[in-house]
């Protein structure tokens, strides 16, 4: 084994080990459920993930300290820290907290859907935008959000760097209704240029379910869904 793969494989082992304590988390806090949950593509889903059940402080800090522990390991670096309303805007302040208690202090801007025309006007709240920036969100469902993020971030002269966000489904994504061959994820990475780092991915879930003894019941529908809708 060459020096970069023994650097790589503790790296690795150290991601798969935050992910499985991010699923387990989820699935305490109530945030990672089970059952049949129709998704915005139509497909029926035997798992959801609602980012929006983080709803005390609790388990918001909680999340920002996997968000802050997963950027902190990709490597990725950035400028400010930007969070895409809405619920982008409390992740985005929750994980910029988190990683000025661990040394990395960054600016953190937000937007408002809604141009405020008194005060200081425009729809951009915080930091100035400029530089690398950093995207914070729960998911990609299609790169819509992704998309309009980017233009704001570009029409303030910085760069759209990054995004992380806590579940990546690892499903195709469709177009015109129809499924293509590559997930919304991969699009925002490969079509949009951007660093993507996800706390954990639906393998990671998959892994789980196969050691859980209450949860283990789920593994067959979960996987048969990642074998019809699911990309690598």
């Amino acid at each position: 084994m060459n020096t970069a793969q023994g650097l790589a494989a503790p790296a690795q082992e150290e991601q798969n080990r935050l992910a499985q304590e991010f699923v387990q988390f989820a699935i305490a806090s109530g945030v990672l459920r089970f059952g049949e949950f129709k998704t915005k593509a139509g497909r029926l889903s035997p798992y959801f993930f609602n980012a929006g059940l983080f709803d005390d402080g609790a388990k918001l800090g909680r999340l920002a300290q996997f968000y802050a522990r997963a950027l902190l390991a990709s490597g990725i670096e950035f400028d400010v820290i930007f969070g895409p309303a809405y619920k982008g805007i409390p992740l985005g302040a929750a994980v910029a907290v988190e990683l000025a208690r661990l040394g990395v202090n960054r600016p953190f801007a937000y937007n408002r859907k809604e141009a405020k025309d008194h005060g200081e006007g425009g729809v951009l709240v915080g930091a100035p935008l400029k530089g690398r920036v950093l995207i914070v969100d729960d998911v990609i469902s299609a790169g819509t959000a992704v998309r309009e993020s980017i233009a704001l971030i570009q029409a303030a002269g910085a760069t759209p760097h990054a995004v992380v966000i806590a579940l990546d489904r690892q499903e195709k994504a469709t177009e015109n209704g129809q499924d293509v061959a590559w997930s919304a994820v991969q699009y925002v990475q490969d079509t949009l240029g951007l660093q993507v780092c996800a706390i954990a991915k639906l393998a990671h879930l998959l892994q789980h379910l196969t050691t859980s003894d209450n949860f283990s019941s789920y593994f067959d529908a979960v996987s048969a869904y990642r074998s019809r809708y699911g990309v690598e």
